[in-house]
């Protein structure tokens, strides 16, 4: 069964939230017990505040232990400054009143800090993929999950490039996992393409999932968010699997606009939280569908220095390409991970690569803090963000030019989308 509060002005207050957690937390079977809470970290719109002081609130006298497991998939950690800021706390009540809470990074790449819980089989991938994948994967997750009681998932569900819709599981894998499956199924997902799946809420890829999180032996639960913004729509609370389902139906009636004709040169304003190209690639991601055959793709943000603090050294190896310049090639990059070619594809965008010939849907171009010389490097467009001002993108939708500002939540389709 879930629980839920929805305000169809997407307004509900701190109250409501701290009201919503109080309520929800009386049907938690947590006395006594020890509860690690998973979370997103700074990349995603959330009020984490919010949710961290009425979860202790609501649970602080009931449990033996109360810790937090922050979903990093392969982003970089965060540090303490950060941490504080995402919760909304000070050092002194970290150091005080939220003293005995654990706030964890996940470790993806420290094999100490992983288990292995399990096998998907080639037959398995085989049939949920019908028939685009055939490989057996290894199901790895922090180790942390096992050593509580019952671990509960708190975050927003946004459409996404990979698996449709976000939230949920996903929070386990690969918010939590380790590198096998997030490169297994990042690489399914662009086999299908961010065009065919961003925003679809039933995917393989979800399938693969769910079927890796039912192999986690304790008992789950889930807050799972519609936020737009800074506002907070609705929140449902019951299993991964039944929250996330409810709030992905609210979050595709919230997270999608549709736009009746494609545009030939959008400026995607990347926001602050993106701090690198591996995260504000999401601009690419929701606004591939409105861009027209030929046109331009800016993405802009002065912030933006690094193409990734975590992977882009390979990045630089391969570069920016359309999914079939690696699969009619892909003896040249077998040692490639997956997720890796999966985000290149998706910044790329659509595209062929016949007789040796890359052609790109779409132009794609960078207005960041990347030079001209790793823009091209990488085989992506550059622009100075000093000569660039957005007003000259506002209000022109009807010339087919079009501003987004926060860029990368709001999935853009066309009218026409699955006609």
């Amino acid at each position: 069964m879930v629980i839920k509060k929805i305000d169809p002005n997407g307004s509900l207050t701190d109250n409501d939230l701290h009201t919503f957690v109080a309520e929800a937390a009386n049907k938690m079977p947590v006395d006594g017990k020890r509860v690690l809470f998973i979370i997103p970290d700074q990349t995603r719109s959330m009020p984490m505040p919010q949710m961290f002081r009425a979860l202790f609130d609501a649970l602080q006298d009931r449990v033996e232990k109360m810790d937090y497991l922050i979903a990093l998939g392969t982003h970089p950690a965060m540090t303490e400054k950060m941490i504080h800021k995402h919760l909304g706390i000070s050092k002194e009540e970290r150091n005080g009143k939220y003293r005995k809470v654990g706030v964890f990074n996940h470790e993806w790449q420290n094999p100490k800090a992983l288990v292995c819980i399990g096998e998907i089989s080639a037959d398995e991938i085989e049939d949920i993929s019908n028939g685009l994948l055939r490989q057996s994967v290894r199901v790895t997750i922090n180790k942390r999950v096992l050593e509580y009681d019952l671990v509960c998932v708190v975050g927003p569900v946004f459409p996404h490039e990979v698996v449709g819709f976000s939230g949920g599981n996903k929070y386990f894998y690969p918010g939590v996992s380790g590198a096998e499956i997030l490169n297994l199924f990042h690489w399914l997902g662009a086999l299908i393409t961010n065009y065919a799946i961003n925003g679809t809420k039933s995917t393989p890829v979800r399938e693969i999932v769910n079927r890796a999180a039912a192999m986690i032996q304790v008992e789950k639960q889930c807050f799972a968010l519609t936020v737009v913004g800074k506002k907070t729509k609705a929140i449902f609370f019951g299993t991964p699997e039944s929250a996330w389902n409810e709030a992905a139906d609210v979050s595709a009636q919230t997270h999608i606009v549709y736009k009746k004709k494609p545009f030939k040169s959008i400026l995607a304003m990347a926001p602050p939280m993106y701090d690198d190209l591996w995260v504000a690639g999401k601009c690419m991601y929701k606004l591939e569908p409105v861009v027209a055959d030929g046109g331009e793709l800016i993405i802009y943000g002065k912030h933006i220095n690094e193409v990734s603090f975590t992977h882009g050294d390979t990045i630089a190896k391969i570069g920016y390409h359309v999914r079939d310049y690696f699969l009619k090639q892909m003896e040249k990059f077998e040692e490639i991970p997956g997720g890796i070619l999966a985000h290149s594809t998706h910044v790329r965008g659509m595209g062929t690569f016949e007789e040796g010939i890359e052609k790109a849907r779409v132009q794609v171009t960078l207005a960041t803090g990347i030079s001209e010389t790793e823009c091209s490097a990488i085989n992506l467009g550059y622009r100075n963000p000093d000569h660039i001002n957005p007003d000259n993108w506002r209000n022109r939708e009807d010339e087919g030019i079009l501003l987004v500002e926060n860029a990368g939540e709001i999935l853009h389709r066309l009218t026409t989308y699955g006609n």
